[in-house]
């Protein structure tokens, strides 16, 4: 199977995946943002502390989310999340990189520089960074690489979607940015524990059901051609039962 794109690369150095964790502080008040990703798991799907969560979406020029994928997104958060409270979604334009290429260390910067959105007393927060620039790995449309913290590199998804024989934008925008925030669920085996093992164990913290959305193949080539005229793939049973263990719904 050939591996020339991939869909996410979540941060974790197991099989094809890593985690781009360490080195990095954030001033984040009370509540710790620079932890590992899958460590706020809990706090994301369950009602215990957060009853509500607020998801900022930062994008530069030309590369905000299509308005079908933020629609998608929050349906998803609101069918999987205990938060009664409700999802707020809000998103704002920053300034571009002059990079065109960037490592992680310069993905948490650029977060570092933008995020306003943090935790409350009863508020979750996530941020959900969108660049102008391509990742070290050439092939990377999004990472996973902190407890609260998502990338994804909007040139490449442009660059693979809307056009003929390729899969619309909102598909593959929805596709990238729900597998990335399902690893921030604890997706699997991070955070989250298992059910029952469906862990595909040669592909890193990924499902063996290649019908999943957290299939590891949805970092392939493979899911292009599959998402042409298809639809966004969704959690299976195992994925959910998971969520539901974790105090999500």
């Amino acid at each position: 199977m050939k591996k020339l794109l991939y869909i996410s690369a979540f941060a974790i150095l197991i099989g094809s995946c890593r985690k781009d964790s360490d080195g990095f502080e954030a001033n984040t008040g009370s509540y710790d943002h620079s932890q590992s990703v899958g460590n706020s798991a809990n706090d994301l799907l369950s009602s215990k502390t957060y009853q509500s969560l607020t998801v900022e979406i930062l994008y530069m020029p030309g590369f905000a989310l299509n308005s079908s994928t933020t629609t998608h997104l929050t349906n998803f958060l609101n069918a999987r999340l205990n938060k009664p409270g409700g999802v707020n979604i809000q998103s704002r334009e920053i300034p571009a990189t002059s990079n065109s290429v960037l490592n992680i260390t310069q993905v948490r910067d650029l977060e570092t520089s933008n995020r306003k959105a943090f935790a409350g007393k009863t508020n979750m927060a996530i941020t959900i960074l969108i660049t102008n620039g391509t990742y070290t790995d050439a092939n990377v449309l999004g990472v996973a690489y902190r407890n609260t913290s998502a990338a994804l590199f909007g040139k490449l998804i442009h660059d693979n979607s809307g056009g003929v024989g390729q899969p619309s934008r909102y598909t593959l925008e929805a596709s990238v940015l729900e597998h990335e925030v399902a690893h921030l669920l604890g997706l699997v085996d991070i955070g989250t524990k298992m059910v029952a093992n469906h862990k595909d164990a040669s592909h890193g913290n990924h499902c063996s059901n290649q019908n999943c959305l957290m299939y590891y193949a949805s970092e392939t080539t493979d899911v292009l051609t599959a998402l042409i005229g298809g639809s966004i793939p969704s959690l299976d049973t195992d994925c959910l039962n998971d969520l539901k263990g974790n105090g999500g719904k």
